[in-house]
């Protein structure tokens, strides 16, 4: 019985392999921004009104993106490109995050330990279908500190459950701090981070819609609360 368990287990993990492969047998390419009335990230508030450009290649399960945010309505927002290599295999997915601000030092080549506005994020987690679990920890950069003055290693955990209602696809999600760090100003286990989103394609024209997005967002630890709206602009 074991034996025939194990076969099937393997079957299905090649088969999953062989339609991932069927799937991406060519490059994608995906281009599009998001305008958004405030910009809220993991529970904290980096910005007033911000359009956020995204461009993306896939290939055989490798990405390879590119994401960023600049503010609209406050000159003085930070601007933000991060650049992320992941690889997805069925539900499996792993990567690393190279995260850039220009706040104080603005200078994107460099790389100084001690002065760089650079944070290099590595990342896994697994999609369950209905619900996925994602670990994302700070290896390099400017990271945080810990209650001991060291590199925090700061880590972040999110839990996210789809599911749809009333016409709408809708995500529940959570997200905790594990442990110490200045990165998410928490003294321990703190959950940081818990909302509700809902999104919807508009129909414009025949062959254009218009996805538009709405979310409560807010941070337990912190005791604050969001609400965020948007809108996806897509290059078909």
């Amino acid at each position: 019985m074991k034996r025939y368990l194990f076969s099937a287990m393997v079957l299905m993990f090649a088969a999953t392999v062989m339609a991932q492969d069927e799937a991406q047998d060519k490059v994608e390419a995906n281009l599009s921004a998001d305008v958004v009335n405030q910009y809220i990230w993991r529970g904290q508030d980096l910005g007033h009104v911000s359009i956020q450009p995204s461009l993306e290649l896939g290939y055989k399960g490798l990405s390879l993106a590119a994401w960023g945010n600049v503010g609209l309505s406050d000159p003085n927002d930070t601007k933000e490109i991060d650049l992320t290599a992941s690889y997805t295999i069925g539900g499996f997915s792993i990567g690393v995050t190279d995260y850039w601000t220009d706040e104080g030092e603005d200078r994107y080549f460099l790389y100084d330990a001690h002065r760089t506005n650079h944070l290099f994020e590595a990342f896994a987690g697994y999609d369950f279908g209905v619900a996925s679990v994602n670990w994302y920890t700070n290896f390099a950069g400017c990271d945080g500190v810990g209650k001991s003055g060291d590199r925090a290693y700061s880590s972040y955990l999110e839990v996210a459950a789809p599911f749809q209602l009333g016409g709408l696809d809708w995500t529940a999600n959570v997200g905790v701090v594990p442990y110490a760090t200045t990165t998410y100003d928490t003294e321990g286990f703190a959950v940081v981070a818990a909302g509700l989103r809902a999104s919807k394609e508009i129909p414009i024209t025949e062959h254009f819609k218009l996805p538009l997005f709405a979310e409560i967002a807010t941070n337990p630890h912190d005791q604050k609360a969001y609400f965020v709206f948007g809108m996806t602009i897509k290059a078909f």
